[in-house]
């Protein structure tokens, strides 16, 4: 668990009562008992309050605060107040302010303003860090550290110039190496010295957000950006453990968020922690996988939810309340994807300012006399009487689907064949077919073993590492079901095309080679016509986007295409490899076409759904100690039933006996220890 001091699922949030007087903090205080909120994120932004001048701090209004939350049985998230640095050291030493893609120089104000790279940023940053981790070192209030906030942007000043050159140093060695890996030969490139390289902005090699005469230079930007902030979290979490060194040291990932690497920087993280705000649109099972992505960030280790809102957000374009038990079912959503804890954003809603709209267990109002206020406190009441039960707990899975951040900005970087094409997208559209058959998925990456599972997913595996084809073929001729699609196995980590024919290190696994690539403009489809039966695959299925035109070299057709000039050529292959098989997805498919292909692969496996409910039911299992959870989740507004069979469980929220025939109310929970 989190902290041995707080065994149960952390709940409460991010919380400013530097905005608001004594009187309000201790009404705030009331109303936490009665809402059951535990564990207060503090200090997110305070830098100025905390150090208004080069030499002076003032932490004395932070000792009151964290006492009084501790004396009134609320624990403390205590962050380093990094997330925006002071207008007196924007205004002495600008080195600190960015510049942006167009060469312009940013002057104070709003957030992920500081530049990563400024030496001014870096020692302050670090030196308020280490001042915060000496001074509460002991206090029994602090569970965990919040470095910073929400981690991002980017900056082209002269400091992350000389900064990507030194870097540049250390990935390649030599110009040699360099050019060759930039392929600096095409339009004259070639640099015979490293002050000659500057970075890739609107102007140089860039224009816009996808679009770059040199990939390989883009993508080193894109990776040296995301390197740059870890090193500024990383000074910060060395000042922390330098005096705490059994102290929990996390900071607020974005889910999807593209410009930073997570998988790379959860390695320095003691535990995940993200922020989770999906709209009133936003399909569940993109929350869901978003949830498994942090889960598999650190190969399946509980994380945190750091922040939600109780009701809206403040910033999308449409901010709709959330429907009521709709914030308890996310909640319990991400508790069953590997949470143990329930935060928000924030405990009491600010009056000024761009967040003053953003929802809070506190509204405006300032009572607990609420809806939102009385759907906290009812999860606060059920997260208490759970306890411990589910803390450290894991989610067991068979089947994985990869995903690599250096791949999607490859990919969106690509100059073709289209801009239709959406990493994320493709990556939803395989993990949804999974999620509507409630059988458990990981998010993994290149480097995490695959021995453990039976079927790993790679949609769009446009860019293929050093090593990674043999690995595939490693974890397929031991008898895994390895499956891609179009666009794969194009370039390697460098966005150089491997040539010999698509998809490249890929192709003795897959047994096909790919002559061309159709790009389809978006009133443009294809069929894709099964052969024959193959499992409940028959007929015919739209398809779109990309359409590879493809040979086999010994691998089973099972699809192809309907229309156009490559009518009949394969869209759909099975290749046996060892004592496993190597599925190829040729183009874009309709969701029915990936219902069938992953019914008849689970089958072939033996995966077997956490349980067989309606649509729109959601049931993940979390094990410990030899004892499963299932978090039964119902996203329709009506009542569901699913059949239990001879499955004996208790629900732990109500204590009710099931098995059978089970009803679920609209947006209703169940977690039932199976028996």
């Amino acid at each position: 668990m989190i902290s041995s001091k707080l065994p149960k699922v952390f709940y409460g949030g991010d919380y400013n009562p530097e905005q608001w007087d004594h009187e309000t903090h201790q009404e705030d205080l009331r109303m936490f008992k009665i809402a059951g909120i535990d564990i207060a994120t503090i200090n997110v932004f305070s830098w100025a309050k905390n150090q208004p001048d080069e030499i002076t701090y003032h932490f004395e209004w932070l000792d009151e605060l964290i006492d009084s939350l501790y004396e009134s049985g609320v624990y403390v998230c205590l962050a380093t107040s990094t997330g925006a640095h002071p207008a007196w050291m924007a205004t002495k030493y600008p080195d600190v302010l960015r510049v942006d893609k167009d060469g312009r120089k940013r002057k104070f104000g709003g957030r992920h303003n500081s530049c990563p790279n400024s030496p001014t940023y870096r020692l302050y940053s670090e030196r308020i860090a280490s001042k915060l981790a000496e001074r509460y070192q002991d206090h029994p209030a602090v569970l965990v550290w919040h470095v910073s906030n929400e981690y991002g942007g980017d900056c082209y000043c002269e400091n992350c110039e000389r900064a990507f050159r030194v870097w540049l140093k250390e990935r390649y060695q030599t110009l040699d190496v360099l050019n060759k890996a930039w392929n600096t030969a095409f339009w004259g490139h070639t640099f015979y010295d490293w002050d000659e390289i500057v970075l890739p902005s609107n102007l140089s090699e860039e224009w816009g957000d996808r679009s770059t005469n040199f990939q390989g230079i883009s993508l080193d930007y894109s990776r040296f950006n995301s390197d740059s902030m870890l090193d500024c979290y990383k000074l910060e979490y060395n000042a922390i453990k330098k005096h705490i060194p059994e102290s929990v040291v996390t900071t607020n990932l974005m889910g999807f968020f593209k410009q930073l690497d997570y998988f790379k920087w959860a390695k320095h993280m003691d535990i995940v922690s993200w922020d989770s705000y999906p709209s009133l649109t936003t399909p569940p099972s993109e929350t869901a996988m978003a949830n498994d992505l942090m889960r598999g960030l650190k190969d399946g280790m509980p994380f945190m939810l750091m922040e939600q809102t109780p009701s809206q957000q403040n910033w999308q374009p449409y901010n709709s309340l959330k429907r009521p038990g709709v914030m308890r079912l996310q909640s319990y959503q991400t508790v069953a994807h590997g949470a143990d804890t329930v935060m928000f954003f924030q405990l009491r809603r600010s009056i000024g300012a761009c967040e003053k709209y953003h929802g809070a267990v506190i509204e405006h109002v300032g009572h607990e006399n609420t809806r939102v206020f009385r759907e906290v406190t009812q999860l606060g009441t059920e997260l208490a009487k759970l306890g411990d039960r589910t803390l450290d707990s894991r989610l067991e899975s068979k089947v994985a689907i990869l995903f690599d951040w250096e791949n999607w900005w490859a990919i969106e970087k690509s100059s073709g064949p289209t801009v239709a094409l959406n990493y994320v997208e493709q990556i939803h559209k395989y993990y949804a077919a999974f999620y509507r058959r409630n059988i458990q998925v990981d998010m993994i990456s290149v480097d995490t073993d695959l021995s453990s599972y039976d079927v790993v997913v790679a949609p769009v595996l446009y860019m293929v590492k050093s090593g990674f084809a043999n690995k595939l073929e490693t974890f397929t001729k031991n008898g895994g079901t390895f499956v891609t699609t179009f666009f794969s196995g194009i370039v390697n980590e460098n966005d150089l095309v491997t040539v010999g024919g698509y998809p490249g290190e890929l192709r003795n696994l897959l047994g096909i080679w790919v002559e061309e690539i159709d790009a389809l403009f978006p009133d443009q489809k294809n069929k894709m016509v099964v052969k024959s039966s193959y499992g409940t695959l028959q007929g015919e299925y739209e398809c779109g986007m990309l359409c590879d035109l493809l040979h086999t070299e010994g691998a089973e057709v099972i699809a192809e295409y309907g229309e156009d000039f490559y009518q009949g050529m394969p869209s759909l292959t099975r290749n046996a490899f060892g004592n496993g098989e190597a599925y190829y997805v040729a183009s874009d498919p309709e969701s029915s076409f990936l219902d069938g292909l992953i019914d008849k692969i689970a089958a072939d496996k033996g995966i077997e759904p956490n349980l067989v409910t309606p649509e729109g039911v959601e049931v993940s299992r979390r094990v410990k100690d030899g004892i499963s959870y299932l978090f039964v989740l119902n996203f329709n507004k009506e009542t569901s039933s699913y059949d239990l069979g001879e499955v004996q469980a208790e629900d732990l929220l109500t204590g009710t006996s099931h098995n059978g025939t089970v009803q679920i109310e609209g947006r209703g929970v169940q977690i039932l220890q199976v028996k």
